[in-house]
């Protein structure tokens, strides 16, 4: 998994997820990352993760109510407690010409850490690191 970006989320973008410009609003985008970044961190802290911070986050493209949003997630580096994820989203539209165009909307580094069920620091085990190539 080290050096590879899986596909965590897909999902259509649906009117109710419009800005007052119709839109698609762009804090759902960032919830549709964390949600894509928390899933590849919970490969290797199952129990639980919390988002610790979300970087540089620039938009790329618009999205759009109809167009399918794909999000890639690829753990980077983990640390004692601490899993630093990227995720990329992707946009799929129908073309002028009835095809389908992707398109780069966004990208962003992710760091969760992992928890246990109060809400304390939970380490990683070394076994969960050492499968993973980490």
């Amino acid at each position: 998994m080290k050096n590879m970006s899986e596909p965590r989320i897909k999902v259509v973008a649906m009117p109710s997820d419009t800005n007052a410009s119709g839109n698609i609003f762009g804090g759902w985008i960032l919830s549709q990352i964390d949600l894509a970044g928390a899933i590849a961190a919970r490969e290797l802290a199952p129990k639980r993760v919390v988002t610790i911070s979300m970087k540089e986050v620039i938009f790329k493209n618009p999205v759009f109510v109809g167009d399918i949003i794909s999000c890639y997630a690829k753990v980077q580096k983990v640390g004692k407690t601490s899993i630093e994820v990227e995720v990329k989203v992707i946009a799929e539209r129908v073309g002028e010409h009835g095809g389908f165009v992707c398109l780069p909307v966004t990208s962003a580094h992710v760091a969760y850490v992992s928890v246990d069920e109060n809400g304390q620091k939970k380490p990683i085990e070394a076994e969960t690191k050492r499968i993973y190539g980490f």
